[in-house]
């Protein structure tokens, strides 16, 4: 690995680029307008970008050029604003509404931003909690509790509410992104500030990310990827080993509290460029000491802070081994890469239903104008390793994210994907197959940096074309890219928190640990609860929930692959049978005893209706699988069960 800049063009004509070799100190001799763009990666000891006026008398024209230089940065960051506000505005706009195509992950999002707020204001277990799915609880490590953005983000949620700071989190989420991908491109692997606007915003805003802003925030937020690659590519600095390593190893410890499926991508990726690398570039190996040793560095920091939070996620309470099984199918399907996503301008809805399996999963939406471009691009700067490195990680990538089986057109081809291979094993049981496609956005958004920088280059090396080389070059990305460009997030009304919830009026019920049993009980399908215990602090503690736990406990099989939501018990079946149809259940003695033994399980205080729309049928049912007569308070029928559970 070469700390040096990724360039754009492997000719000898140019000083050579990260994949091309190491460039030395002694290569100062650059003309000055090529030295724009030697950044500190070019140079192993230095600290930041080379000053531009450094190889001779500063004329007036570069004097202006660096009382300005900031002007081009903030039209890129204003840019990634206005398009992360844009994507995110029906929800900022309609403060009522939430995520139309996933509301329970977003009140799922909602419970863990209260988390890490309960986690600051009091003495709580950050990785394990009781306050859902009494009494077994959630291993929050295991569902993806985003610490390292909810605890920061406290007093957003002590003052707004947990939904304003879901909101929030998505919507820099995006910007962020974005910004810190600017700033890596701009700053260490190209010249061309435009270049890297174009990559960073491809990275930020790409028909994947936009997604994913479906109600998986922990998704988008991917700003820690751009640092976690310059900060690897650093290592090789000659004398700051082990303070490289440090740093990169807590970024590791970052990431790993917003994300572990991201970071495992970054991983893999990151290690394949570096053997392609190593292997096209032969030089390269004469430097592997301080990358080894910095490397070993970040893995120890990221090995001690990590060994209890991941012993409590794979071996802790409420622990599971693997992603439930259906999940672990999903694949890309191999048309969607030439397909446009729903959220795109130029995309339909029927086609991404058909392509993908929710619309928070189109990660392969590309479009064939973008394809065909970044194949282009790969057969232009092919003598560059590099862009060969990068082009080989998005291929693997693209070749895993099609799953066990390879899908095309919404049919199953009955060809088996490069994921069979993996999908069993440890770690990789834990991925979604088809977000391996998510991974290969950076690796476009880095070719077209690279790409754009090659264009910058060439316009100062013919400057009679430089007309020319423009005009084709902007209208080349243009047709590749706006068809991708985003749409807002679609919309819908929230219902609203009962009044019995909202003014506190549950709290006689629930004293002394107990819970409350919510009909229908909380679930992908109704997760509202899950937002009603969010708006409390979680003092509010719900029997069952909306996460992922282990599918069985301690039986002869000793299965314990996830499921969403605990084991079933007969009385969570009888009323998901009332949910689905609308009727209600023959109720014996047999029934009656159940529920009492399941709401004793539950430690129930107390029992709660919504209106819903089989609400007479739940109403009439729990009536009569407990004897009690409701009563109608703060908008809800509420039945208190204390009596009969003792």
């Amino acid at each position: 690995m070469t700390t040096s800049r990724i360039g754009a063009d492997g000719s000898s004509r140019e000083p050579p680029p990260v994949g091309d070799g190491i460039r030395s100190t002694a290569s100062a001799g650059k003309r000055a307008d090529d030295n724009n763009s030697a950044q500190d990666l070019a140079d192993p000891s230095a600290e930041g970008p080379a000053d531009p006026s450094a190889e001779g008398p500063a004329t007036a024209r570069s004097r202006r050029w660096l009382r300005h230089a900031w002007l081009p940065d903030l039209a890129a960051i204003l840019s990634f604003v206005v398009l992360g506000l844009w994507v995110t505005a029906q929800i900022w706009r309609q403060p009522s509404h939430g995520l139309r195509d996933n509301l329970a992950d977003q009140a799922f999002f909602e419970w863990m931003m209260a988390h890490g707020a309960r986690v600051v204001t009091g003495p709580t277990n950050p990785f394990v909690s009781d306050q859902m799915n009494v009494p077994d609880g959630v291993n929050l490590m295991a569902n993806t509790s985003v610490l390292a953005i909810s605890i920061p983000m406290t007093p957003v949620t002590l003052a707004f509410g947990p939904r304003v700071a879901f909101n929030v989190f998505l919507t820099l989420a995006l910007i962020v992104t974005a910004s810190t991908w600017y700033f890596v491109l701009s700053r260490h692997l190209v010249g061309s500030r435009v270049a890297a606007w174009v990559g960073a915003l491809f990275c930020g805003f790409a028909p994947s990310m936009v997604s994913h802003a479906n109600g998986h925030p922990n998704i988008v937020a991917q700003f820690l990827v751009p640092l976690i690659i310059w900060r690897t590519l650093r290592l090789r600095q000659p004398g700051r080993w082990a303070r490289n390593g440090v740093l990169l190893g807590l970024l590791i410890v970052w990431q790993a509290f917003i994300n572990l499926e991201v970071l495992l991508m970054t991983a893999i990726g990151l290690g394949i460029v570096v053997v392609v690398l190593a292997v096209l570039r032969p030089g390269l190996r004469c430097e592997h000491r301080p990358f080894l040793a910095g490397l070993g560095i970040a893995a120890g920091v990221a090995v001690v802070l990590l060994a209890y939070p991941l012993y409590v996620q794979f071996f802790g309470p409420q622990a599971y081994h693997g992603l439930p099984r259906d999940i672990r199918e999903y694949g890309a399907d191999l048309a969607s890469f030439v397909a446009f996503s729903r959220e795109s301008i130029a995309g339909h809805p029927e086609t991404a239903r058909r392509l993908a399996q929710n619309p928070s999963e189109e990660n392969a939406f590309f479009g064939w104008p973008l394809v065909v471009l970044v194949g282009a691009l790969v057969w232009w700067l092919r003598r560059n390793a590099a862009v060969i490195g990068l082009a080989v990680a998005g291929l693997i990538f693209a070749l895993l994210s099609l799953g066990p089986t390879i899908l095309f057109e919404g049919r199953s081809t009955g060809i088996p994907g490069p994921w069979r291979l993996l999908g069993g094993l440890p770690v990789f049981d834990s991925a979604v197959p088809t977000r391996w496609a998510l991974a290969t956005t950076p690796v476009v958004g880095i070719l077209l940096a690279l790409g754009g920088d090659r264009i910058a280059r060439l316009t100062r090396q013919h400057p009679a074309s430089a007309g020319q080389i423009r005009f084709a070059a902007v209208t080349v990305t243009v047709m590749a890219l706006l068809p991708n460009a985003p749409t807002p997030v679609p919309s819908t009304r929230i219902t609203p928190t009962p009044e019995f919830i909202s003014s506190g009026a549950w709290r006689e019920y629930v004293a002394g640990d107990r819970s409350m049993v919510t009909l229908p009980l909380p679930a992908s399908t109704y997760p509202d609860p899950l937002r009603w215990s969010a708006e409390t602090g979680l003092e509010l503690r719900l029997a069952r929930g909306y996460f992922l736990g282990p599918g069985r406990h301690g039986d002869a099989s000793g299965d314990r692959v996830a499921r969403f939501g605990g084991p079933d018990r007969p009385t969570n079946a009888f009323f998901n049978t009332i949910r689905r149809s609308g009727k209600v259940p023959p109720v014996d003695a047999r029934r009656r005893a159940e529920a009492v033994e399941d709401l004793r399980y539950w430690r129930a205080g107390v029992v709660v209706l919504a209106p819903h729309r089989h609400e007479d049928a739940f109403r009439r049912g729990m009536t009569e699988l407990t004897g009690i007569e409701p009563k109608r308070t703060g908008g809800v029928w509420v039945w208190d069960v204390r009596p009969l559970v003792g």
